[in-house]
């Protein structure tokens, strides 16, 4: 075996859902490697058979995928049980494995046992200079934590070889959004403060948090998703445009935003910003439970936060960038908003000047994938008031565009994990990029405290608390709905 991808944490939810299939999907199109060996290594007591059977019978069925494509999959597998955050267990892991040229892991486990995991394979020898190190977040629960688990890490490898994953930068239409500022000439001279009147990127899910409550219940909305995914997204939209597309270049930018963003204090907490934990309610016209009921007991975590965030630099002063995200919320939408200025003076009469309305850029992340640009156009027909306006939409659909040759909705891990393997790093996360955004929110959570502000409640199957909206509307705006 010439190279390895080593996934731990195997047996999870992660690797089950995402990353196996991810694999599986990269075999089927021909792009992984020839030489590449799969090693799931996991706590689990069971056999190579039994976990090779039982991994078959999930990867069943999907789309695009043959049984010749499974099976040659799976040739590529090789279970491991043991648990690398002991000693013995890394060293049980090197014998087992043998010589490897280009040896990749992947850590789909707790941040928590990154340290312990990274240092004993590297005393074990599996972890040399040409080794690859892939982190899922959330690194950490603070900045405090963030650094601990982010020194243990370089320890034992050397920042290049660090590839801290967000599985928000592999979906098609953020890197989409990466193409349409700086490959098109028509939006950068209008990607400014005299023209863009405002910002919102909301990500809101429907479902609640199930199984997963230990884990939620101690990060919240705000670390679980602020910190990582909608931090992202605001520094791929506000970022300057880099000298090119070399990893360093493009998160050097990102991390400008994230120091220019205006820091929380306990007045602007209050004015700014908005907690919230779902109540009971319906969603999809089914009943749900509330967040208390599902975790057995009081908490004060969030489920649902709302920020009115300001970016001091010349590009964006003045501008606020709406953030919002929540569970159980009236429909499931990852979308950024670019609400530009109304034209200075309306020459249109009559009717027709109450039709115009600004130009708006929406681009959806999910459930579609899209990017539609709302132009004014004169509608067709005669009428006695005049010429009448109409908002007319144009899209770059990727469904539409790309359907015939792409149908299949790829798992955002895809172009992750291929990136991994070309040792392309541009779509992941420096460790500047979060330790900065912990900062930010770290000050959001001492905001918080200082102006002991609790979650207000809201029905599940609505778009959270009555604060979320006031917002927005206090300075003239709104969400779109």
């Amino acid at each position: 075996m010439t190279q390895a991808l080593v996934l731990l944490g195997a047996t999870g939810d992660l690797a089950r859902r995402m990353l196996w299939p991810s694999l599986l999907h990269l075999d089927a199109d021909g792009l992984l490697p020839k030489a590449l060996g799969l090693i799931g290594v996991a706590r689990h007591d069971e056999t190579e058979a039994s976990f090779k059977a039982s991994l078959e019978a999930a990867l069943s069925g999907r789309e695009g995928v043959d049984n010749g494509v499974i099976a040659r999959f799976m040739g590529r597998i090789r279970y491991l049980p043991c648990d690398v955050t002991k000693p013995e267990g890394a060293v049980a892991l090197a014998k087992a494995m043998g010589p490897v040229e280009q040896l990749t892991y992947f850590f789909a486990l707790s941040p928590s046992l990154y340290a312990a995991a990274c240092t004993n394979l590297k005393a074990a020898g599996l972890i040399v200079d040409s080794t690859r190190l892939v982190l899922e977040k959330p690194i950490g629960r603070d900045l405090a934590s963030s650094k601990a688990i982010n020194a243990a890490v370089a320890a034992v490898a050397k920042e290049e070889q660090i590839f801290r994953i967000d599985h928000y930068l592999g979906k098609e239409t953020v890197q989409n959004l990466i193409a349409l500022r700086f490959a098109n000439t028509l939006f950068e001279p209008l990607w400014t403060n005299r023209t863009i009147d405002h910002v919102q990127i909301t990500i809101a899910e429907t479902e609640g948090i199930g199984d997963r409550w230990p884990y939620y219940d101690e990060y919240g909305a705000l670390r679980d998703m602020v910190q990582n995914h909608m931090l992202q997204l605001l520094c791929l939209v506000a970022m300057e445009p880099p000298s090119d597309l070399d990893p360093d270049a493009v998160r050097s930018e990102k991390v400008k935003v994230l120091r220019s963003l205006r820091p929380f204090t306990q007045a602007s907490a209050q004015q700014h910003s908005v907690r919230g934990q779902y109540m009971a309610g319906n969603v999809g016209g089914k009943p749900v439970t509330a967040y208390l009921d599902e975790v057995g007991r009081a908490t004060g975590t969030e489920t649902f936060v709302a920020l009115r965030c300001e970016i001091d630099n010349w590009r964006w002063a003045g501008v606020p960038f709406f953030l919002r995200t929540g569970k159980r919320m009236a429909e499931r939408r990852t979308q950024i908003v670019i609400q530009f200025k109304p034209v200075p003076h309306s020459i249109f009469q009559g009717a027709g000047s109450q039709d115009l309305s600004p130009n708006r850029l929406v681009i959806d992340l999910q459930p579609d994938e899209d990017i539609s640009l709302s132009l004014m156009n004169k509608r067709p027909g005669l009428d006695h008031g005049g010429m009448r306006l109409q908002n007319m939409p144009l899209s770059l659909s990727l469904a539409s565009s790309y359907g015939g040759e792409n149908g299949r909705r790829r798992i955002a891990y895809e172009r992750l994990l291929l990136d991994v393997f070309r040792g392309d790093r541009t779509l992941f996360v420096r460790r500047d990029e979060v330790e900065q955004a912990w900062t930010f929110v770290d000050g959001l959570e001492k905001a918080w405290l200082e102006a002991q502000m609790t979650p207000k409640p809201y029905l599940a199957g609505s778009w959270g608390p009555s604060g979320a909206f006031g917002l927005t509307e206090r300075s003239g705006r709104q969400w779109l709905d």
